[in-house]
């Protein structure tokens, strides 16, 4: 079981989202534990105050380092395989391999950040940053959703057919090939033949092709990286072949 820890100054904004789907059914049968801690209740004035004005000057405000402290220090299990990370537009890109490897920690406390950041200083106390992207959201709280998501999908367990899990887009660095069901004709539009063939070989080998020239065609940079097999690489050359061809 992975415990989720998310510190927000907006609790309210989780509420619909995990209790609904896949989450809230993993919740449901213990795979994972999801926790969502108000950062106001780590203060220690009347007012409850989480921000002040900048230090130089500058417009906004900045969140304050002490009530994330403790509130990271009160929450923390003893586990080595804790982990604590602050969703920013600064950090590394999430991708299914940081996903990954999140989902075999005991807990991951997730820093949902406001306005015009946090004090510096929060990076002594976490172990890493993530961005979801090169955009910037008014609040941590749906990139901290997004990085929970996909972290507990690839718990054990939690998504019922791990194979449908191992052939998601980007779990090989490849996108994933295209998908169909009924009906079989849509305006003219057919199913490819060999999805209805039958045969499981030809339906493997075209679902590989499809998606390698997905890839290519929209992702070059990732097939730079996957780790392909001797028939996937002949498939590639082929690929490559036909569209010098055409």
């Amino acid at each position: 079981m992975v415990q989720f820890d998310i510190i927000t100054l907006f609790p309210s904004m989780f509420e619909s989202p995990l209790e609904e789907g896949i989450i809230r059914r993993a919740q449901n049968r213990g795979l994972i534990d999801i926790r969502i801690h108000d950062l106001r209740d780590y203060t220690e004035d009347r007012h409850r105050t989480t921000d002040d004005t900048p230090y130089g000057g500058g417009a906004g405000m900045v969140m304050k380092i002490a009530p994330i402290v403790r509130a990271i220090e009160a929450i923390r299990l003893g586990s080595k395989s804790s982990r604590t990370v602050l969703v920013t537009p600064q950090g590394r890109l999430l991708k299914q391999e940081t996903a990954g490897r999140l989902s075999v920690c005991s807990q991951v406390i997730i820093i949902c950040g406001r306005y015009e950041g946090i004090d510096e200083r929060i990076l002594a106390f976490v172990d890493e940053e993530i961005s979801i992207g090169d955009f910037i959201l008014t609040g941590g709280e749906i990139a901290a959703m997004a990085v929970l998501d996909v972290t507990a999908r690839l718990v054990p367990g939690v998504v019922g057919d791990e194979t449908s899990v191992s052939g998601d887009t980007f779990s090989n660095s490849r996108l994933k090939y295209p998908q169909y069901t009924r009906p079989e004709k849509f305006r003219g539009m057919n199913v490819p033949e060999v999805l209805l063939s039958g045969d499981h070989q030809k339906i493997a080998d075209w679902r590989s092709v499809e998606s390698i020239k997905r890839t290519l065609n929209r992702r070059p940079d990732l097939i730079e990286r996957a780790d392909l097999t001797d028939r996937e690489i002949e498939q590639l050359e082929n690929i490559k072949e036909g569209e010098r061809l055409t």
